[in-house]
Formats: C-alpha cells, sequence, structure tokens
C-alpha cells in the first residue's frame, strides 16, 4: 500500500501511509484507539475508498472497489465488529454471498464438507446448525475466521481478533496463524495487545493520529518500546493496588438459577459484593458469565433467586429502578446494549437519565446541559472523535465507543459497577487510565463486580476472584494466594470446591 490518504469530513485519518508486507509474513499494525488501524485494513478489504494511493498485489497495481473484488484477489478480513445475520445459521453465515445453487435451490453437501474439514483442522468448533444470535461472542468470533478460511484468502487480515478469546483460545489461535504462516498466506494483524505482537509478529508497523511513526522488527525492540511508540510517552504495566478493608455489603445474590438454551444455564449461584471491594469473576467463555450479568442488569429474565443492592431488593425491578437504586453497567456488547449507534455522542451520554431535572426543564430536552456534560466526559476519558459531541457513534473507532460508555457509567450517580469486558478494544494507554479508573472507584467505596476474559486482569485488580464453570460457582479464591495456572484448572473444571478466599 503506497501513499495511503483517507479523510472523514475534518479528520484525516489515514495521512500519507505506505507499508510492505512479504509472503508467509506475520505484519501487525499498533496503535491508539483511532489512530487509523481499521480504516487502512477496510482500504485494503475494499469497505473504504482513499483519497489517494495505490495498492499493489505481487507487483501488480489493483483497484479494489468492494470487498467482492478483495474477496476474488484472495484477501479476507475478520472485523472487530463482526458482520453476521443474527437470524442466519452459522453456515448460512458462512457460505452467504458465494452460495452454490442449483436450479434455483442452495446446495450446502459440499459446503458442509469443506467447513467441516476446516473446523478439524484448527480446531475452530462452533454448531453449523445454530443460529448467530443463539452462540456466545467467542463462537461467532470462529466463524468470522471460518467465513474467511472458507474463500480461500491468501492475504488475511485479522482486526482485534483476539478481543473476546480466553487465553486458552487465543494461544490456539496463535497457532493457527503460525500455521497460515508457514502455509505461505500474509497476515494482517491489528491488535492493541503488545504481548501478543512479540508472541507471534514478525513486523511491526505503529501509527498514531493517522501517520505511520515508524515500522520495527518485533524480536528487536521491547514490549514497553512499542507501548512507548505507539503513545508518545512511556507507559505504566503494573497496577498499583493499595490494600483496602471492604466495608458494609452493597450487592448480594442468593441462588440465582436462569434457563436458557432449554437448561439451566446459570445454577444456584450465591455471593455478595461489598464497598471498596473488585470482585471479579472468571471463567472461560460460555460458562454462565454473560447470562449471570444479563439477568442482574435486567436484559433477561431469572427463574429462581434474590438480587438485592443498597438493602433493597431489585430483584424483579425495572431497569430504570436499578439504576436509580445504585447500578451502573458496562455491558459485554458495547453496541447492542450500551449504545445507540445513530444518535450522536452527546444523546447517548445521557440515555439513562435524560429525564432527570440537569436536563430537561418541562418535558423539553435541555441541549446546553447535555452538551456541557458530553464536553466534561469527552475531556476527562479522551473521547476522540471527528465531531466532537455531535458525532455520530456509527461513525466513532470501537475502542472510543467503549470510552464514551465508561465515562457515562462511571460519571453516573452510583454505588455498584458491573463492568463487563471493560478494557476489551483498547490500547496500552487506555487500558492503563481504566485500570487507574476502576481502583479510584474503589477507593471511594464504590462495589465493583468485574468480569473479564483477561486472566491477567482478573488477576491484578481483583480482591476475590469467583470461577464460573458450567453455570456454577466452581471456587472463590484471594488472587495473593494462587498463580494464573491454578485459576485455569478451576476455569477449566479440573479443579473446584476449595476456598482460598
Amino acid at each position: 500500500m503506497k501513499h495511503i490518504t483517507k479523510v472523514f469530513g475534518t479528520l484525516i485519518a489515514n495521512d500519507d501511509v505506505s507499508i510492505a508486507i512479504k509472503p508467509g509474513e506475520i505484519y501487525a499494525l499498533l496503535g491508539e484507539n483511532g489512530a487509523g488501524k481499521s480504516t487502512l485494513m477496510s482500504i485494503l478489504f475494499g469497505l473504504y475508498r482513499p483519497e489517494s494511493g495505490e495498492i499493489f498485489i505481487d507487483g501488480e497495481h489493483v483497484e479494489i472497489h468492494n470487498p467482492n473484488d478483495a474477496n476474488r484477489i484472495g484477501i479476507g478480513m475478520v472485523h472487530q465488529h463482526f458482520k453476521l445475520v443474527d437470524t442466519f445459521t452459522v453456515l448460512e453465515n458462512i457460505i452467504l454471498g458465494v452460495e452454490d445453487v442449483k436450479h434455483g435451490i442452495l446446495q450446502y453437501d459440499e459446503a458442509v464438507k469443506k467447513i467441516t474439514n476446516l473446523i478439524q483442522t484448527y480446531q475452530l468448533n462452533v454448531d453449523l446448525n445454530a443460529y448467530i444470535k443463539d452462540i456466545t461472542v467467542g463462537q461467532q468470533q470462529r466463524v468470522e475466521i471460518l467465513k474467511m478460511l472458507y474463500r480461500d484468502s491468501d492475504i488475511l487480515i485479522f482486526d482485534e481478533p483476539t478481543a473476546v478469546l480466553t487465553p486458552q483460545e487465543i494461544h490456539e489461535l496463535i497457532n493457527i496463524i503460525k500455521g497460515f504462516a508457514k502455509e505461505g498466506k500474509t497476515i494482517i494483524l491489528i491488535t492493541h495487545k503488545l504481548n501478543e505482537i512479540k508472541a507471534v509478529a514478525d513486523t511491526c508497523t505503529v501509527l498514531r493520529r493517522g501517520k505511520a511513526i515508524g515500522t520495527v522488527k518485533v524480536s528487536d525492540v521491547s514490549v514497553e518500546k512499542m507501548a512507548e511508540m505507539m503513545v508518545g510517552r512511556e507507559v505504566l504495566f503494573t497496577v498499583e493496588k493499595e490494600d483496602l478493608t471492604p466495608g458494609e455489603n452493597i450487592f448480594k445474590v442468593e441462588n440465582l438459577s436462569i434457563e436458557g438454551r432449554g437448561k439451566k444455564v446459570v445454577k444456584d449461584v450465591s455471593f455478595e459484593v461489598r464497598q471498596n471491594e473488585i470482585v471479579g469473576i472468571a471463567g472461560i467463555d460460555g460458562n454462565g458469565q454473560t447470562e449471570l450479568i444479563h439477568a442482574l442488569a435486567g436484559l433477561i429474565p431469572l427463574h429462581h433467586g434474590t438480587v438485592v443492592l443498597n438493602g433493597k431488593d431489585i430483584t424483579k425491578a425495572s431497569i430504570r429502578h436499578k439504576y436509580e437504586t445504585g447500578m451502573s453497567h458496562i455491558p459485554e456488547d458495547r453496541q447492542k446494549h450500551g449504545v445507540i449507534m445513530d444518535f450522536d455522542l452527546q444523546s447517548n451520554l445521557i440515555l439513562q437519565n435524560f429525564y432527570q431535572s440537569q436536563y430537561q426543564k418541562n418535558k423539553f430536552l435541555r441541549f446546553d446541559a447535555i452538551l456541557e456534560n458530553a464536553n466534561t466526559l469527552i475531556e476527562q476519558f479522551d473521547i476522540r472523535s471527528e465531531g466532537g459531541a455531535k458525532t455520530i457513534l456509527r461513525s466513532m473507532s470501537g475502542g472510543n465507543q467503549q470510552k464514551a460508555i465508561l465515562g457515562r457509567e462511571m460519571a453516573r450517580e452510583h454505588d455498584l459497577l458491573i463492568a463487563v469486558q471493560p478494557t476489551r478494544g483498547l490500547d496500552v494507554g487506555a487500558i492503563e487510565y481504566i485500570h487507574s479508573q476502576l481502583l479510584a472507584e474503589r477507593r471511594r467505596g464504590k462495589a465493583i463486580l468485574l468480569v473479564s476474559l483477561e486472566i491477567e486482569e482478573v488477576m491484578n485488580l481483583s480482591d476475590r476472584i469467583l470461577v464460573m464453570y458450567e453455570g456454577e460457582i466452581v471456587g472463590e479464591l484471594n488472587p495473593k494466594e494462587i498463580t494464573v495456572n491454578e485459576l485455569g484448572l478451576y476455569m477449566s473444571g479440573a479443579k473446584r470446591g476449595a476456598s482460598h478466599a
């Protein structure tokens, strides 16, 4: 890609960027949220057309007008936000656009054979007959990878591929990516995770504010140096967490059970969260964490149990009443449950409290107060966008959408913060800031329920860790007294019952 420039309104997303990648190379694109990484790869995949610049494949100049052009010349892309149809099956999503049709009737047999072989070869286990809306985020990720493999792509673009994967799945994916490279495929990896770049990549180009800062051989630079190139300053990787004495019990869950997919997905779960305390929930994706949090937040019904917040029974309370009782919620799926994509940023920042007196008078919205609130949060949480408070959410990067949700939920009046994957898709500088904010919440006496697939995040931030396996809490652990490997044994179901809390 030579001299690529892409502009959105007044925002220069890519500013004269050039990159060159060899066959069989694993090439990483590194940068902060909004640095232009996904935009550059969206140009290569045909989702955007650049204002200027050229693309060459095997020395030949190519014109890529749309993703079909990209597929025809062997370019595939796994997107950070999945391009899947919720009401289609896994099989239908994989073959969508390249269907085999005979006399107007879809032919599935050959597709099933090929996909089944890919599943077995790369250990991407997923039920071909399941509907996308019924499978976990991690399984949806596998569907995206299978879509790309099914199209026999030679240039494979992975945009934040491990953001929703467990440590075990990440290890497997890294091995799969290395296998692709050995087969001669060209891999482009967009990620914020520096350790993964060190583990898998050969070469890394760093983007900052749309410009290519430099290209380095990964084996020759440290993680700290790459982080400094990315954010323009030294980044702290350690979490400084002081010892605090837990205060009053803020949140209590007793004997909670949830049914879904024809079975009990959460089984008789009980726990409590106190002031000055971060309780982490660890587990491999798909073991009931999502359903547990959805029930607590009011997104799905619970079938048995009691939920108490600030001494009030909120088991059957409305979502608004839960918020007014002192709950804040950073959801796992930010686009489905966290924001309204076609609203502007300032409106998304008042979704739960637009009706309160500071934002309305005589049932008319006070736009001056709404704008002032947005500008305060934009500055405090470094939310970057083309048009500031009036930017439509859909046009913002995933990381900046996440920062908007974090800012909104932390700024609201609350006693309990439920944080699910709070740093998903964020760069190291933003992760450092979010971790510091969570610890500041803890110092202010808030109760925090943290759910994360990042095992290091759970270990570093939590005062207590609850491990979920097949819908049950199989261990309550003190992170000071266990190792990552021991936590992994509980997560896999190989160990259960003992309490180290």
